[in-house]
């Protein structure tokens, strides 16, 4: 981080997240802890693919977060067509100068929204997989690197699988969670039809932070403290999906990272300086639910991913002093 940066204490830092946290409450009504957990993937280097059907805010919740930092915003829509070089960029020539020069994609902006991700070709697909795990760009040998924060969140329409490409796991496993909006209560959509009965609300919010902030905000959630028990833990979990018997695919060591770095965000947005058991525990299965595959006689019995993992979470002991 340099000299000229914010530095943030605990206070600072959960009083910075607490507010992008209400500014986006504003718009996105009744999702409390789907804004806090997408929050704390951006703070924890992360990215989120958010799986929902059409009309429950998916779009909103990333336009909201990318309007609550003043930061830059892209929005990638994805479809058959797009190419690569849509994405990452492509080398022009310049006839003036009689060189190329690199003309930057979409991906070069510090939140990046990829609608309808599963619409585009896997070619196409593939050209995020460099820039979600290195955050940098390789175009005709050259590396062009992303600016931080960098945060893809992208969506995709799970009913709806006519005219789409199913992301492979390779894909999926670049991004630390997997969040459903899900249906809003009757109480908080009768609220909804009022505030965004007229015109959407998102035109009302401004930046309540900005991307050297969140800098920042990311160093100091570097700084929590993880116990050797709680790593322990993080690792049992992660250790159970490869020898439970309904999982044909368990989770990766990279799981174990994203688990440990999401906590570690979580801990800081609640005001700790250290990670605690229940914050990987709530983590658990939106951070590795689209990184297990259950066995197809697990499938026919009726059970998805989520329900071993909370089977897991059940059966996996957790330490008694984690701090």
């Amino acid at each position: 981080m340099q000299a000229s940066e914010p530095v943030l204490d605990r206070d600072r830092f959960a009083e910075r997240f607490r507010a992008i946290e209400e500014n986006v409450e504003r718009v996105v009504q009744g999702k409390h802890r789907e804004i806090r957990l997408a929050l704390a993937a951006l703070i924890a280097e992360g990215h989120i693919l958010i799986e929902d059907v059409p009309g429950v805010g998916k779009t909103m919740l990333a336009k909201a977060i990318a309007r609550s930092i003043d930061c830059s915003f892209r929005r990638i829509q994805f479809t058959p067509d797009l190419l690569p070089t849509d994405i990452t960029g492509v080398n022009v020539f310049n006839q003036e100068r009689g060189d190329f020069e690199f003309k930057p994609g979409a991906i070069f902006a510090n939140i990046v929204l990829g609608d309808e991700i599963n619409r585009a070709s896997p070619k196409t697909q593939s050209a995020l997989l460099e820039c979600m795990e290195e955050r940098q760009v390789t175009i005709d040998t050259e590396t062009y690197q992303l600016a931080v924060p960098f945060m893809v969140i992208a969506t995709q329409n799970p009913i709806e699988h006519e005219g789409t490409y199913p992301l492979p796991e390779a894909q999926l496993d670049r991004f630390m969670m997997r969040l459903s909006i899900g249906y809003p209560s009757p109480e908080t959509e009768v609220e909804i039809l009022t505030t965004h009965g007229v015109r959407s609300t998102l035109a009302d919010i401004g930046p309540v932070t900005d991307a050297t902030e969140v800098r920042a905000m990311i160093e100091r959630a570097r700084e929590v403290h993880v116990s050797g028990d709680v790593r322990r833990y993080i690792v049992d979990l992660v250790e159970a999906t490869r020898r439970h018997a309904d999982l044909y695919l368990g989770a990766s060591p990279r799981a174990s990272i994203m688990l440990l770095r999401a906590a570690r965000a979580l801990a800081a947005a609640d005001g700790r300086d250290f990670v605690i058991p229940d914050d990987a525990k709530g983590l658990a299965v939106p951070v590795l639910s689209h990184r297990v595959i259950c066995t197809a006689d697990a499938v026919m019995a009726g059970k998805t991913s989520r329900m071993v993992l909370e089977e897991l979470l059940r059966e996996v002991p957790v330490p008694v002093a984690g701090g």
